[in-house]
């Protein structure tokens, strides 16, 4: 039999305890802990703040019954199969709690072997729960089945509909899918509800049940709840953050231990509805003589690093949700009100912590030097672009906004020297009346205010990974790299559809692309190309290592400027603060962890954190676009009937998808509305092509059509060619009578076999 290692005993040391916990068979909790080695009285008190300590350095995770390695498995838990790989269940943690901003470990799960069925659980399949007894190896873990779970179900959001024979319907919210669902149980519900509904048995055909009432899917907020929902944004804070923030919003400004920047005039220039202000920014002349031309400035950010430290409950939140999000009607933000909103946002007239960039810009708009310091600001003023730019315009502007414009030209005549990626892509804008109901939807004016902080931002960008790479500290990289030869593949055969020649045999830089739209004379072909060239990017990311942002045309590149709204800008900041010694004198409140540099947590898993919050940053993107989408679509329900100026954006083999000039506003002409005849797609050139009278149509082309439906619950629309008004039939709800069983496909089949789906014109009932 083998015997049980003696351990010393006495208080154990930090290593000493990460072993017993990696060694341990069973859970290890603070008895289990104590117990081996043979602590009593004081030393238990001691044991446990050990512990604590070693929770905030991220050395353990769990609590005190249980606790693991961080980014490690507890020794007994929750696993939910992902995969079955080679006859084996693969799974991860079914709550990823130790850092959720971290992707869960894959984990083989090895089933029993032993004889006869009632030694043996039923086959698990993919998404089964299973609680388990894990093992860590050294090629990563196993888990030991020793009980199956009840399923639990994805919630599923809709509006609920009623058939003609008094049947509940869930119609979709979401434009990619296209079947209701049948409702076995409306819990109360009543036609037109939006609701949360979950399925009501194993088989798809027990259908669902209403489990949570939503409201009103027309009414005002009711657009970005649905994308909260739709991409699963976390929206609520847990207690314990709330409850630290409030703490962490009270700790003193160390004025001796910063430096004191109350006394310049720097302004803030942000939208006039911001909800918060991550930065400002100050510019003067440089008296050196050595720089004659050149410039001292100054940019301003919100020192969130202060205020959120690495492990404490509000970091662990922030790392889960990644950023902000931001809808017309609200904001998710990745910090609680009381510090994004309050005491780190730079507000007018109040003493703020800062982290200060101080650059010295030389006559070409090169950023010759920088330092970083932790400051105290009082921002003189907050402006809305439009106002400041206003001010430069009639020349009413003071001193302190004249050195900025002027500063800010010859950081532009860098910028051209460098000739980073030049799309002029129109944003649109839903402004909304004080009951939250849309006043108008418009395409955001571009001022030379945004360009101005727009170029201060990039400048403190740079320098802020520059700073990091000299002390050889790590770096959370804005990483945009080339475009890849697939797809300049594809970009050189659309252009070729116009006449147009892309060389691939040279090298591709932003310039290429920027002489290829200015040779465009046509504004709606130059719109065109500046579309296909767009698509012809990759996407940018987060990551640790260097690959330089293409776009940009710069070598260097991270985000240091937004940390109350990105998590990414967090991570540099605390880079800062450890490589330049910037740390501030430890805070008296026991509960508030020691240091706010970064963590050797943050150090060891830096891919995956970055790999993480590039994803939340695209669930932002899509939730924020689809949020729009639906606001168009409700704006435009209204204006069902009447005919707009389009241009065709692109073509498929369904149709085409066309925008509103001037407006925004995407919808598909489905291909069986286009003509009394049968149209070939040519995948090559992208278009469609009239069999019998040759009528061609392609990205670019401009066309008058018809709204023929608008819908704000999944921000769809859809239009036809005035000519053929009516081939698209509005519908408000499902066919009357009795739908028909499924098909195949998974579509209900209504009278005429076509799929039964819920379509709403968009008029208000």
């Amino acid at each position: 039999m083998a015997r049980t290692p003696k351990r010393p005993t006495g208080l154990p040391n930090k290593e000493q305890v990460m072993e017993f916990i990696r060694s341990s068979d069973t859970p290890a909790g603070k008895r289990e802990i104590a117990k081996a080695f043979g602590l009593k009285g004081q030393e238990k008190i001691a044991l446990k703040a050990l512990l604590k300590d070693m929770a905030d350095e991220g050395l353990i995770d769990g609590d005190r019954r249980a606790f693991h390695r961080m980014g490690g498995v507890p020794k007994v838990t929750v696993l939910r199969v992902v995969a079955i790989e080679e006859g084996d269940a693969i799974a991860i943690p079914d709550n990823w709690q130790p850092d959720d901003a971290m992707p869960p470990p894959r984990i083989r799960l090895i089933e029993s072997k032993g004889r006869g069925k009632s030694r043996q659980m039923p086959a698990l399949r993919k998404g089964d729960r299973v609680l388990a007894r894990t093992e860590e190896t050294g090629t990563g873990y196993l888990a030991h089945p020793m009980k199956k779970l009840p399923q639990v179900h994805d919630s599923l959001m809709g509006v609920v509909e009623i058939d003609g024979s008094g049947k509940g319907w869930l119609a979709p919210i979401d434009k990619s899918v296209r079947s209701s669902v049948p409702i076995a149980d409306l819990g109360g519900a009543e036609k037109g509800n939006l609701v949360l509904a979950e399925p009501a048995g194993k088989s798809p055909r027990a259908g669902v049940r209403v489990v949570e009432l939503l409201g009103d899917p027309l009414a005002p907020k009711s657009y970005s709840l649905i994308a909260i929902h739709k991409h699963d944004i976390p929206y609520v804070f847990p207690a314990e953050a709330l409850s630290e923030a409030d703490i962490a919003a009270k700790l003193p400004l160390s004025e001796d231990k910063r430096e004191d920047l109350r006394a310049l005039p720097i302004v803030g220039i942000d939208p006039a509805d911001a909800r918060d202000h991550d930065d400002a920014i100050w510019a003067m002349p440089d008296d050196d003589p050595a720089n004659a031309g050149g410039w001292k400035a100054l940019v301003a950010i919100a020192d969130v690093s202060f205020y959120v430290r690495p492990g404490s409950a509000v970091d662990r939140e922030a790392r889960k949700r990644g950023n902000s999000v931001y809808f017309p009607d609200r904001v998710v933000p990745m910090l609680p009100e009381v510090l994004s909103a309050e005491v780190c946002s730079l507000g007018e007239g109040e003493a703020r912590a800062a982290m200060a960039c101080h650059m010295t810009i030389d006559r070409d708009g090169r950023v010759r030097d920088w330092r970083f310091t932790r400051a105290i600001v009082q921002i003189a003023e907050v402006i809305a672009y439009e106002d400041a730019q206003a001010r430069i315009d009639d020349g009413s502007a003071a001193d302190h906004l004249k050195h900025l414009w002027a500063c800010w030209k010859v950081l532009h005549g860098a910028r051209e020297a460098r000739d980073p990626l030049d799309l002029d892509l129109p944003e649109r804008r839903v402004v909304l009346d004080e009951k939250g109901r849309i006043a108008e939807i418009a395409v955001r004016e571009r001022l030379d205010a945004h360009k101005v902080v727009e170029e201060f931002m990039i400048a403190a960008n740079v320098a802020a990974a520059k700073a990091l790479e000299a002390k050889a500290a790590p770096v959370v990289y804005r990483v945009h790299e080339p475009p890849s030869r697939e797809k300049l593949v594809a970009l050189k055969d659309y252009l070729a559809t116009m006449d147009r020649n892309l060389a691939l045999g040279q090298v591709i830089t932003p310039s290429l692309f920027n002489r290829l739209i200015k040779d465009v004379s046509d504004e709606a072909e130059k719109a065109l190309v500046m579309e296909q060239v767009l698509r012809s990017q990759t996407q940018a990311y987060y990551g640790p290592k260097n690959a330089g942002h293409f776009g940009l045309a710069l070598g260097s590149y991270a985000h240091f400027t937004s940390p109350i709204r990105r998590y990414s800008d967090l991570l540099v900041h605390r880079a800062l603060v450890e490589a330049y010694g910037l740390e501030q004198p430890k805070p008296k409140d026991a509960t508030i962890p020691a240091h706010s540099g970064l963590s050797d947590r943050d150090r060891a898993s830096l891919e995956r954190v970055t790999d993480a919050i590039s994803k939340t940053e695209r669930r932002a993107m899509e939730a924020e676009r689809d949020t729009i989408d639906r606001y168009v679509a409700a704006w435009l329900s209204g204006k069902v009937g009447e005919t707009f100026d389009t241009r065709v954006t692109g073509v498929q083999k369904f149709g085409l998808f066309a925008t509103i000039l001037g407006f925004g506003g995407d919808g598909l002409v489905p291909v069986s509305v286009l003509g009394d005849e049968r149209f070939h797609y040519d995948d090559r050139a992208q278009v469609l092509r009239g069999e019998r009278t040759g009528t061609e149509y392609r990205s670019g082309d401009r066309m008058k059509l018809r709204l023929a439906e608008a819908n704000p619950l999944t921000g769809a629309l859809k239009f036809e060619p005035p000519e053929f008004e009516g081939r698209i039939e509005p519908r408000g709800g499902r066919p009357q009578g009795k739908p028909k069983r499924q098909n195949k496909t998974g579509y209900m089949q209504g009278k005429r076999g076509r799929p039964g789906n819920i379509r709403h014109s968009g008029k208000r009932k």
